[in-house]
Order: structure tokens, then sequence, then C-alpha cells
């Protein structure tokens, strides 16, 4: 049962619920279903469906596993 952050469209309440399978979340202050899924640090580097931080990786220039500006290249 994962844990979501949302923010309702409708009166932009932010608010965090657990999601049980098809459950259809609504916001507990105005009860609309037209949320916007936040990112929170629980979905960063996640394997679900959801929204990822992506690594920035090697140098862009060489491919040095330490990062941009590693090398002597720059």
């Amino acid at each position: 049962m994962p844990i979501f952050a949302y923010r309702c469209q409708e009166c932009s309440h932010q608010f965090e619920m657990l999601v049980h399978g098809s459950t259809i979340p609504q916001c507990p202050e105005c009860q609309a279903d037209r949320l916007e899924k936040q990112l929170t640090g629980f979905a960063v580097g996640g394997t679900g469906s959801g929204m990822n931080i992506v690594d920035p990786g090697s140098c862009g220039s060489c491919g040095d596993p330490r990062g941009p500006g590693a090398c002597s290249m720059n």
C-alpha cells in the first residue's frame, strides 16, 4: 500500500494519502477527485510507475564515471 502525495486542483490543498488497490483518492478538504500527484522523497529512485529523478551520470565528454568536470578534458 503506497503512500502518495497530492495537490488538489480544486482547492490547492496538499496532502498525503495511503492508497489501497484501485481506490480513487479524494481531497480531504473539498472531496474533489481532480488531484495532481506530487514528487516526494520516497518517489526518488523507485521502481514503480511514478516519476523518478535521473542521476546525471558520467562525464559527457569522456565518460569519466566521477561525473561532469572530473576529467582532464575540461
